[in-house]
């Protein structure tokens, strides 16, 4: 079983998850609205989104509201519909939002001093896999359709190692296709051996515990994608943005560094460069997300 969507549809798809998941945990008018979404445990985001807002609060001068999208393309949904003013995403989603609905990039994740990070895909060890073309017949969870390196980058390694011509042939190869919602919910089915195999970001087994982390490994790598960036809806206040993007590098100074943790646990941020994401907007041109 596979899932073939374009641009239109996985956006349009997500937009009642938006408008039902989508509720801020506070409602103040004023308040600057932020969009995460669920690439690790929901329930402990939740708490992740508590502090953080209310540090970023007292840093901006406004109140912080945080909540979680069902996934991506909700994200972008909460955008579009003026639901969220900020939302922390994916290269992939980012590229898609800015052509779908002007979207801004802000800020880029630094992960071990570079903003990029891999795809990966992983197995558990005693699985018997040792290479992708093992895999032909095998179930395979991806973290979302609209997800670079919880998809579309590890199903890439597939189309290069002349396995298959694109997501559209997956079917024919795999067992079965799952998007899981997350890099976490991906990973677990893995290691739970619910499926054979999962595509994710490089970091993704640091989700698992420390028993499941030795159980698994990667047999296939990506080359580098640009980071999970942070990006605001179109007509956002240019000073809000100025005062959010401002407080979000105060995160790299040493005494404020443990907050990272609250945000996925980069190891910082910079700036965005669009220019960054050219090969994202490339690889989604030659996938039919992008025209």
């Amino acid at each position: 079983m596979a899932i073939h969507m374009n641009r239109r549809t996985m956006l349009a798809l997500a937009a009642a998850g938006a408008v039902s998941l989508a509720t801020p945990l506070a409602a103040q008018d004023t308040a600057l609205r932020l969009a995460f979404i669920p690439q690790e445990n929901p329930e402990k985001l939740l708490g992740d989104i508590e502090a953080i807002s209310g540090w970023l609060a007292s840093e901006i001068g406004v109140p912080v509201e945080g909540f979680v999208t069902i996934d991506h393309a909700a994200a972008v949904e909460a955008l579009r519909n003026g639901d969220a003013d900020i939302s922390f995403m994916g290269a992939l989603p980012f590229v898609l939002a800015e052509a779908e609905i002007g979207a801004v990039p802000l800020l880029s994740e630094v992960y071990r001093d570079a903003p990029s990070y891999t795809g990966r895909i992983f197995v558990r060890r005693d699985s018997g896999i040792g290479a992708l073309a093992d895999l032909r017949g095998r179930d395979i969870a991806f973290a979302d359709p609209i997800s670079e390196s919880g998809y579309l980058y590890p199903l890439a390694e597939f189309v290069e190692a002349r396995l298959i011509d694109g997501p559209g042939a997956a079917e024919a190869f795999f067992g079965r296709v799952f998007f899981a919602g997350g890099y976490q919910q991906a990973m677990q089915a893995m290691a739970e051996g619910l499926v054979d195999a999962a595509g994710a970001s490089q970091y993704a087994d640091l989700l698992l515990t420390p028993q499941q982390q030795a159980q698994v490994t990667w047999i296939a790598e990506s080359p580098p994608i640009p980071s999970h960036v942070v990006i605001a809806r179109p007509g956002l206040d240019a000073e809000v943005q100025d005062r959010f993007t401002n407080a979000m590098l105060r995160l790299n100074e040493p005494e404020n560094r443990d907050k990272l943790r609250y945000l996925y646990g980069p190891d910082g941020y910079v700036r965005a460069d669009p220019a960054a994401y050219d090969g994202v907007r490339d690889m989604a041109r030659r996938y039919g997300l992008l025209e």
